[in-house]
């Protein structure tokens, strides 16, 4: 298996459909599975909701200092996107599969099967700029379509990503990565973003989804190649 490296410069309307670019397509999942999501989010179609709620979620006490690996879940998700795209294009295709996979797993588990949770805190127990901002998201995001988590199921679509590629497939970098899923997944569940009841479904779509896109791919034996 070889790193792919794509010189984008060479990129013209012309050639778009070529080998060297029609992986590029990949992206347009993301606007259209935007477009989806917030088509269910605005339930435009009367539902009945389901309560995700347990009682370790009671347990677990609210720490808005999660809000850092919380976040970080943008910038792990495009990090991912970006350096597979420009340095790593078979990874790329294989990471994008994984995620229209289980996106559209979870989008439809979300149509047949609406969920909400009611674990936001109603007090602060402190003031402080993560409780602000907090706040803030709370009123921006909803509290619906929430099992499985995406926030998961995203978070280790990232990891697997770059696991399989050639820079990040050390023991070390797997160790640092996977350390940042773990984060971001407890994360969900201190800002009260999820019940944990949110999490086991969403590890069992990313261990179904594996083997489907990533288990032809041998990291370790990969060689770089420019394409030009």
């Amino acid at each position: 298996m070889k790193d792919q490296i794509v010189d984008y410069r060479r990129l013209r309307l012309d050639n778009l459909n070529s080998d060297e670019f029609k992986h590029l397509y990949y992206l347009l999942f993301w606007p259209i599975f935007g477009l989806l999501f917030g088509f269910v989010e605005l339930d435009i179609i009367p539902r009945t909701y389901n309560v995700v709620h347990c009682a370790l979620d009671d347990a677990i006490p609210f720490c808005e200092f999660f809000l850092i690996p919380y976040m970080f879940w943008f910038v792990f998700l495009v990090g991912a996107v970006l350096y597979t795209l420009l340095f790593d294009v078979d990874t790329f295709k294989k990471m994008m599969k994984y995620f229209i996979i289980t996106y559209a797993i979870t989008m439809a588990i979300y149509i047949v099967w609406p969920t909400y949770q009611d674990l936001r805190p109603e007090t602060f127990a402190r003031d402080n700029f993560f409780v602000w901002f907090i706040k803030r998201f709370y009123a921006f995001d909803t509290n619906t379509n929430v099992c499985p988590s995406l926030h998961v199921i995203g978070s280790f679509a990232a990891m697997f990503g770059f696991w399989h590629t050639r820079r990040f497939n050390t023991p070390g970098w797997h160790w640092v990565l996977a350390v940042i899923t773990a984060l971001i997944t407890l994360s969900t569940v201190f800002m009260k973003q999820h019940s944990v009841i949110d999490i086991p479904p969403a590890l069992l779509i990313c261990a179904i989804a594996y083997p489907f896109c990533f288990r032809q791919d041998t990291p370790a034996k990969k060689e770089r190649v420019t394409v030009s």
